[in-house]
């Protein structure tokens, strides 16, 4: 005779038979069922009444998928891997009668590559979809496509605590959605104001504060990850002692007997550090205290440099309430929160998508291996268009299409690593390459920044979550390829190359390395030994100025040629040598923008070199090859002939080209001619005409005309030299009237005018009153039209 099932009454059972009835009715249901309601472990085996076929459950981490599993066939009186299994990465529990599957994201993705209409299953659940993880994105997006066109049976529902239902509904035919209230105990939220303090002393102050009120079961604390978790256990453990507390880490890369030990039951009080990957996953139980830090570690993409970022950001109201919920699931609870109400009542209503602030790659690599693109498939939020380039401009650049691209999705990697894969699979050192994948894809951590140095410390001391990874990936390389023999690291450092094609780059100063993007970076660690490297882990982060290199590999530069050789380029450049003060020549190899190889020319292209000489001559000053005086002035007289003047660049330019040396020392002696060439230029005895070098008075006297460009032109001379004439000189096109400067015996401006006619007739007897005092001994005479008559004898007025 059977057990009966072991099922504590939940407050969703009473909901079950309404929510079986509309997925009667109706392929499609949303679900929001608050914590405790108990929809992950009641509501996918009621759908077993419903469907013949199975039922999938999609999990957004491998730890409430396996605590699920394991929960549902508990109360089934079975073992995980009868009726209910789960499949996560690295570990499974499935048999042949199993028709209900606990996954996570992943696994549903790589299914649906392999075999895209799901024949042997009727119904889909997305639970804690809030969370809006891009894989579970992508697979409502696949599955409503294949409900409406191959599979219209298919049975699809959502659910979450948090969620937002109504767009989710709408995506899905504006179908039904039901709420479910959870299980009510009460709850005590407390919010503390803002402390200078480092979160570790604040999570620890908050644990003395627990113990001193007497608190009772145990503990969760939420922290944005590893490294913050490592910390408190440090600074917590002195009040863990003393209050006999149990302490115990929880985050995604533990073993699962580790994950298992921190959410299964105990006797004695835990103390649980937990990243989010405890916000949403089945009841654990005896938690009545929660601690909330209010942030957690994001990852995102930057477009601008291509790398990851990894930032701590805020989180949702949506997920606090999530994060709270931990705490009253089996009894009254109390939260507290490191953050004031305030801080809590600016936050968003829900975190922001991972589809829209991640990279895409991964996304647009399984599209590709089902024949599909972005713009096939309909999104509940569609990704930007920035970075929908980027990924198919990556995947173009691995060459991630049609068979590539499915033997690429083949590996649970991302496209970079899972194309280095396959090309050290083809190259004969597949085994090297999954050892080399997985210790990039588990980010170990590791004290070496040379990735082949890192895999010599894997393998003499191995991190399980490496050989893991490692395991998994060399059950799938391609069995029986030829091996390469040899000890040289070449075949591996070649692959690792055509995973990583754009992130070449070469050793600056100290830890400074400048990519091949022209994006300079900074390695972690010690400063690098080799010249030319492929960045193999790197991330552009808020805090720090320089994006950080975490793991790198040596490449020749030879290399480049062999494997891209449509992507190298000889360039013959020309550089201005400030100290030298000449033009050099220098022919660059260069691969996209690193700069492989670069060697002197002996003899630079003349033009070229004049050109740059040139204009290096005129940004240095023309003053320091002519008489600047003189060069404007020839301008001046141009521009009121109305000529053209020669560019005085493009003169220079001329000058150059019979340099066999391209230095300033060399056109400084070949300036001499600069003036005379720019004249000769001109018609000379045109331009003499319309605008004279010099003028001729009456009385024979030569001047210099000046010319001032915006200026009529103008002669000097002492005013003597101008008596006997009734007007001045007129010049140029328009006969325009020169401007003179009539000059004292000592040598100033008495007058200056352009109507000398005037001058004479209104102003001259003035002026010539106080020369004749200031200057008794020059001549000075009444009529200045006829300077040579003889003055009349002045009358001497009688004494008195």
């Amino acid at each position: 005779m059977a057990a009966t099932p072991r099922k504590p009454a939940l407050p969703i059972d009473d909901l079950l038979p309404e929510i079986t009835a509309a997925l009667r009715a109706n392929n499609n249901l949303v679900l929001q069922a608050e914590p405790g309601a108990g929809k992950t472990t009641r509501v996918p085996p009621a759908l077993l009444e419903v469907v013949p076929g199975e039922v999938i459950v999609l999990e957004p981490r491998r730890l409430p998928a396996r605590m699920a599993a394991r929960r549902v066939a508990w109360e089934m009186n079975e073992q995980a891997g009868e009726t209910v299994g789960f499949q996560v990465r690295f570990e499974e529990a499935i048999g042949p009668r199993t028709r209900l599957r606990f996954v996570t994201e992943g696994i549903l993705i790589r299914r649906l590559i392999s075999d895209p209409l799901l024949p042997s299953v009727d119904a889909i659940v997305l639970d804690e979809f809030h969370e809006r993880h891009i894989d579970s994105d992508l697979a409502l997006a696949l599955l409503r496509r294949l409900q409406q066109t191959t599979r219209p049976d298919l049975k699809i529902i959502v659910m979450s605590a948090t969620l937002d239902a109504a767009p989710v509904a709408e995506f899905l035919g504006n179908c039904e959605m039901l709420y479910a209230a959870g299980r009510v105990f009460p709850l005590t939220v407390e919010h503390t104001p803002y402390s200078v303090e480092p979160l570790h002393v604040q999570v620890r102050q908050a644990v003395e504060r627990l113990h001193r009120e007497n608190h009772t079961g145990h503990t969760l604390v939420f922290l944005p990850g590893a490294a913050e978790i490592r910390r408190t256990m440090r600074e917590c453990d002195g009040i863990a002692r003393a209050a006999g507390l149990l302490m115990l880490p929880l985050y995604g890369d533990l073993s699962p007997a580790e994950q298992d030990r921190a959410v299964g039951p105990s006797t004695q009080p835990k103390l649980i550090l937990s990243t989010n990957v405890a916000e949403s996953s089945v009841t654990v139980e005896g938690v009545t205290a929660v601690i909330d830090s209010g942030i957690a570690r994001v990852a995102a993409h930057s477009p601008w440099t291509g790398l990851p970022t990894l930032e701590i950001r805020r989180i949702s109201k949506a997920s606090a309430t999530q994060r709270g919920g931990r705490a009253g699931r089996t009894a009254p609870g109390r939260v507290l929160r490191l953050y004031a109400e305030a801080d809590f009542a600016q936050r968003a209503e829900h975190d922001r998508p991972e589809i829209l602030r991640t990279d895409l790659s991964q996304l647009a690599l399984t599209l590709r291996a089902l024949d599909l693109r972005m713009g096939d498939v309909v999104w509940l939020d569609a990704p930007e268009t920035i970075a929908v380039d980027h990924a198919e401009a990556l995947l173009d650049r691995l060459g991630a299409a049609g068979a590539m691209a499915r033997r690429l999705a083949r590996f649970p990697l991302p496209p970079r690593l899972a194309r280095m894969l396959v090309a050290a699979e083809d190259a004969g050192v597949a085994q090297e390459g999954a050892t080399a994948a997985a210790l990039l894809s588990v980010g170990a951590s590791v004290e070496r920044n040379d990735l082949l140095e890192a895999m010599d410390a894997q393998f003499a001391v191995p991190d399980h979550r490496v050989r893991q990874t490692e395991s998994q990936l060399r059950r799938l390389v391609r069995k029986g390829q030829t091996k390469h023999t040899g000890d040289s690291d070449e075949p591996l450092l070649r692959a690792m190359l055509q995973g990583f094609p754009d992130r070449v780059a070469r050793r600056r100063t100290g830890k400074e390395i400048l990519l091949g993007t022209g994006i300079t970076a900074e390695m972690t660690g010690a400063a690098p030994l080799y010249e030319f490297m492929v960045v193999l882990d790197a991330e552009d982060r808020s805090d720090k100025p320089l994006p950080l290199v975490r793991m790198a590999a040596r490449f020749e530069p030879d290399w480049l040629i062999d494997l891209f050789p449509d992507r190298v380029r000889e360039e013959s450049t020309l550089v201005w040598n400030r100290s030298a003060q000449r033009v050099e020549a220098t022919t660059s190899l260069r691969y996209e923008g690193l700069l492989l190889q670069e060697w002197r020319d002996a003899k630079p292209d003349a033009e070229a070199a004049a050109a740059m000489l040139a204009h290096e001559a005129v940004v240095a000053g023309i003053a320091r090859f002519v008489d600047e005086t003189a060069m404007e002035n020839l301008q001046a007289r141009a521009a009121f002939a109305g000529l053209q003047a020669p560019d005085v660049e493009a003169e220079l330019r001329q000058l150059c080209l019979g340099l066999t040396r391209f230095s300033m020392d060399e056109l400084r002696k070949a300036a001499v001619g600069l003036l005379p060439s720019m004249e000769a230029r001109l018609d000379a005895q045109h331009l003499r005409d319309l605008a004279p070098g010099t003028l001729k008075l009456k009385a024979g006297r030569a001047l210099k005309v000046h010319y001032e460009t915006g200026k009529p032109p103008w002669i000097e001379s002492r005013m003597q030299d101008f008596f006997g004439m009734s007007d001045g000189p007129r010049i140029g096109p328009d006969q325009t009237p020169v401007v003179m400067h009539l000059l004292g015996p000592n040598n100033r401006a008495v007058q200056t005018t352009s109507d000398l006619a005037g001058f004479w007739q209104r102003l001259y007897p003035e002026v010539r009153r106080g020369l004749m005092r200031r200057y008794p001994k020059q001549k000075w005479p009444e009529n200045p039209l006829r300077p040579n008559a003889q003055p009349k004898e002045p009358t001497t007025p009688p004494r008195t």
